[in-house]
């Protein structure tokens, strides 16, 4: 079979596109005929060495996968040969990834797709829709009417928060680098968004919600605590999932006095269980049209490498080129 994969972490130019043997299906896996997958930065930092994680080689890249199930285990009891799937959390913890034309996936963490959704939808929405749902009903409890500010609206998981919390029935505002992404974030259901190049964020959002934001959702690798911690009401919930390497200071006073809670996760560490509760509501949502995947780019799964490098260039050296998730179509 045809796969992106590497023999060492590196630089992007360290993945192969060429033949790999076909994975066996055992226990409860099934075996996936990949029709499309897509980028997310954990892919980036995974392959790089960034993100230490023991990884079989030669590895697969990738997390997000959707296609055909053409073969199941002795123990699955999910799914059955000819169906439609979707997933995410792969090529993480020792399990090969997704750049594949074939894969064995834990039925555990596959979903059925929803009929008229697109296999590029379901692929575009997988990671960066469970980690939204996580943090915001696990970890922000975001609750109808309640207002969220999300610091950079425009990239993968920001339009995904931005969306599902209209659907939860939030009111939302957000920042983003450009006035055509600013413009693109208001399509997408915030009621203001602000250009953080040329606006200050603070002052703006001020004007709207003087009491403050109940939601901070922070996107940035080096976020400005002085900056959010200022914009949150009493009681404010502010939401980080980036940024690694980070070690801003952060205003403690003010902090705790407004009686504030400060929540960071990572998708891949929530349980099977969890993971399900959010892909059943994104199954749902994208089938009735409540929630759409921003894609920026397609291109073929032999452009693995040029995908990671242009992935790699907007969220670590912060280009901001991406409006939106890169499929690769297999």
């Amino acid at each position: 079979m045809k796969a992106a994969f590497i023999e060492r972490t590196g630089p992007p130019e360290n993945i192969q596109f060429g033949e790999l043997p076909a994975p066996r299906v055992e226990g409860r896996q099934i075996g996936v005929r990949v029709q499309a997958v897509a980028v997310n930065p954990i892919d980036t930092y995974v392959r790089s060495g960034l993100v230490s994680m023991a990884i079989p080689l030669p590895f697969v890249i990738g997390c997000d996968f959707a296609g055909i199930v053409e073969s199941v285990g002795p123990e699955v009891t999910h799914f059955r040969e000819g169906d439609r799937v979707w997933g995410s959390n792969q090529g993480l913890l020792g399990r090969q990834g997704t750049f594949a034309e074939q894969i064995a996936v834990d039925e555990a963490w596959a979903y059925p797709t929803a009929p008229g959704v697109t296999d590029e939808q379901a692929a575009a929405g997988a990671l960066v829709g469970i980690t939204a749902h996580l943090g915001l009903c696990r970890e922000a409890a975001l609750q109808r009417g309640e207002t969220i500010f999300v610091n950079g609206g425009s990239g993968g998981v920001g339009s995904t928060v931005i969306q599902l919390a209209r659907v939860l029935g939030a009111r939302v505002y957000c920042s983003a680098g450009t006035d055509e992404k600013v413009r693109a974030c208001v399509k997408l259901g915030a009621e203001a968004a602000f250009n953080y190049r040329t606006q200050d964020i603070g002052t703006e959002l001020r004007k709207l919600v003087p009491e403050g934001v109940n939601v901070w959702w922070e996107t940035a690798r080096e976020p400005d605590f002085e900056q959010s911690v200022a914009a949150l009401a009493p009681r404010g919930r502010l939401i980080v999932m980036a940024g690694r390497e980070a070690r801003p200071p952060f205003p403690v006073g003010p902090f705790y006095v407004k009686g504030c809670s400060l929540r960071g996760f990572v998708m891949f560490a929530a349980s099977p269980e969890e993971q399900r509760v959010a892909a059943d509501d994104l199954t749902r949502w994208i089938m009735y049209g409540r929630f759409s995947p921003r894609i920026d780019r397609v291109l073929p799964l032999s452009q693995a490498a040029e995908a990671h490098r242009l992935q790699e260039e907007s969220t670590v050296r912060n280009s901001g080129e991406l409006a939106g998730k890169i499929v690769l179509k297999v």
